[in-house]
């Protein structure tokens, strides 16, 4: 008998995070025909436009609202889902930073399989569901039967589902606020600190030029600023080009650097990790150019080209300059 299957929500200034829709597409590939649920915490306006928002995706959105929840602190949230959820549950929660805070404590509080990462779902077999993750820095894709019979928490991967953009479920905002008990944890929000402002804003650029470790030298990045120009695009990068100084900070897409929505994004020499990924919201169109033809960043793209960008992206830059 299928269980009851619920997707975790973040969000940011009253809008729900683009993987909100993902784990419905996500969630469809377990339970097809068991309604999910969406679970949102926060406080305030934000929270019940979020709320709102969701219910397009979701038949039911339990909503707590609570001044402690202002900021998401994932130590306060375990202890809130494991009073509310039921037993049987099946939990589903992006696999950024904050899902991989979140979910690990959370399935050993429930007692639950716990599967991160998981990059596709194959389906489910009686209590077994079938999951595809991937190791190595995704050169090995390995299949995980999960006994779900007491639940379940995954960590899904940002992206690599399609977006439930159908906004067809009409669903029902239930506010289960006066359910929330302690919340009291170890931890306290401090502040926010934004990164500090380059001399260019990625997440404004409809088109990127993104260099990683495949560019080899900081000299080589000369060859991505040239093909930006030709583009009309901006460079931005990797976190190992960030590490080696050989761009600023601010120009890093990734978890830990900066979200961006391009129309287009160009990857020369980036492997695909989800820390990487992540970091693109939105849907846009990816062209990797990558030597390595198991790079995971394929499985990702639009347009895959196996070749040394050294070598591709002069005459690409060529062609360009030509054409124009």
């Amino acid at each position: 008998m299928a269980g009851q299957i619920f997707a975790y929500i973040t969000h940011k200034a009253g809008k729900a995070d683009d993987s909100a829709l993902e784990l419905a597409t996500a969630a469809g590939k377990i339970y097809s025909d068991v309604s999910m649920t969406a679970i949102v915490t926060g406080a305030g306006a934000d929270l019940d436009a979020v709320c709102n928002e969701v219910a397009n995706s979701y038949k039911e959105v339990w909503k707590f609202d609570h001044d402690l929840l202002t900021y998401p602190n994932a130590e306060a949230i375990r202890k809130l889902l494991v009073a509310v959820l039921p037993q049987d549950a099946v939990l589903l929660a992006a696999h950024d930073t904050f899902g991989m805070d979140l979910c690990p404590g959370l399935s050993i509080k429930l007692d639950a399989v716990f599967a991160a990462d998981i990059v596709d779902i194959e389906g489910l077999e009686g209590n077994i569901l079938n999951v595809i993750r991937q190791e190595y820095s995704g050169q090995v894709s390995t299949h995980v039967a999960c006994d779900i019979a007491n639940g379940a928490v995954l960590n899904v991967r940002p992206g690599v589902f399609q977006p439930d953009e159908s906004g067809s479920a009409g669903g029902q905002v239930i506010d289960k606020s006066s359910e929330i008990t302690d919340l009291t944890t170890g931890r306290r929000f401090l502040e926010i600190v934004e990164a500090e402002a380059g001399d260019v804003d990625i997440t404004k650029e409809d088109v990127l030029v993104s260099v990683g470790r495949g560019i080899e030298d900081q000299d080589n990045i000369e060859i991505a600023e040239e093909l930006a120009e030709a583009m009309g695009a901006v460079v931005s990068c990797s976190r190992p080009i960030v590490d080696a100084k050989w761009l600023e900070k601010a120009r890093q897409v990734g978890t830990s650097g900066k979200t961006v929505k391009p129309k287009v994004y160009l990857a020369l020499g980036i492997s695909g990790s989800f820390q990487h990924l992540g970091g693109l919201k939105g849907k846009p169109f990816i062209v990797a150019v990558n030597k390595n033809p198991k790079a995971p960043i394929f499985q990702m793209a639009d347009v895959g080209i196996v070749e040394d960008l050294l070598d591709f992206v002069p005459v690409l830059t060529e062609k360009i300059q030509e054409g124009k």
